[in-house]
């Protein structure tokens, strides 16, 4: 909200916990039918795609387009939800790591306190930082250089990427060759 007042942005506010609890119930119910319970995973990210389909929805009826603010350095490390906060119909951000987007902040004169928030999914409980088990400023770095000078945090970056290059390329599909 301060953000918005700031710029001055148009919004509505749409709260979408009873959507989410009543989408989790039927889940859960349909999964028992199966002998299966509801991952971990599940919990944290159907919230992000329930907020993905209703900021569509806003945006379909004002026609807008909704912005995907996901940044370099999250989607290298695959740190974003699929059809989640990774969707968007455009993504500003998505060629700049958390220390440019912060630049960009500073430069526009964001009020600093959102530009220097410690980042958090705001999911979890836990900081990205903590989450991913090492520094966005480490990161950073080695997206842009190639170096860390850490090996066992190069090979958890690299790990994490290899496992999640699959958000970053479009659906697969049949190619029709006539």
């Amino acid at each position: 909200m301060k953000l918005i007042n700031h710029l001055g942005i148009r919004y509505c506010n749409v709260n979408i916990g009873a959507a989410c609890t009543a989408l989790m119930k039927e889940v859960k119910e349909q999964l028992g039918t199966l002998g299966a319970e509801v991952s971990n995973q599940t919990n944290i990210n159907m919230p992000p795609r329930v907020r993905m389909t209703t900021l569509y929805a806003v945006s379909q009826s004002l026609n807008g387009r909704v912005a995907n603010t996901c940044n370099l350095s999250e989607d290298w490390v695959g740190y974003s939800t699929r059809y989640g906060d990774a969707a968007g119909d455009f993504s500003p951000l998505g060629g700049l790591t958390v220390q440019e987007v912060k630049a960009i902040g500073k430069e526009l004169g964001l009020p600093i306190d959102l530009v220097e928030k410690t980042p958090s999914d705001g999911l979890c409980g836990k900081s990205d930082e903590d989450n991913l088990g090492f520094k966005y400023a480490v990161l950073d770095h080695y997206i842009r250089t190639g170096e860390c000078e850490d090996p066992a945090i190069k090979a958890l970056i690299d790990d994490k990427h290899q496992k999640n290059l699959f958000k970053l390329q479009p659906i697969p599909h049949f190619e029709f060759r006539p």
